[in-house]
């Protein structure tokens, strides 16, 4: 992640976050978005946008989509959903100032995400959206990855003597 967005505290981070993936993908109109939807699950990054930080320094933006967790047939109503409800629960989350959690990878130190979930249920079931972040293949920009994670991880789990 380039060195400018790294040093953002979490809180700030996630604030430009929801504040760009809104811009982008819920305050177009509805064919601007789909065409947008349409190139992230086609596997294409979409640039963002480049935010002044308050050091002076820029920051470059994009995000991508990986809906390989998704359970039954992504559409771009489910997608549009999933994004209302992760950036209306980030939003939420930093309006009560709670601690957010973060997760990162042990083979890629700058690839993160974030402890907040968007879950929205499509056809009685539940699919579960979440926000990472890691840097585009050339190091220069941040990729903000709305991602799919298994639903099942998140049901109880019976005990082993049950």
């Amino acid at each position: 992640m380039p060195a400018s967005s790294a040093s953002l505290p979490h809180n700030q981070f996630l604030l430009v976050a929801a504040n760009l993936l809104h811009r982008a993908l819920l305050e177009p109109t509805r064919a601007e978005a789909k065409q947008r939807f349409r190139g992230l699950q086609d596997g294409r990054s979409l640039a963002l946008q480049t935010v002044q930080m308050e050091d002076g320094s820029h920051a470059r933006f994009g995000v991508a989509l990986d809906c390989t967790e998704f359970r039954g047939r992504l559409n771009f109503g489910a997608f549009r959903a999933s994004v209302q409800t992760l950036v209306g629960n980030i939003s939420d989350a930093l309006k009560e100032e709670r601690e957010v959690k973060t997760f990162t990878a042990d083979d890629n130190g700058a690839a993160m995400i974030f402890g907040i979930t968007g879950v929205t249920l499509e056809a009685q079931q539940p699919n579960v959206m979440v926000l990472g972040i890691e840097p585009d293949s050339a190091g220069e920009a941040t990729v903000l990855k709305l991602m799919y994670l298994d639903p099942q991880q998140f049901l109880p789990q019976e005990s082993a003597s049950a």
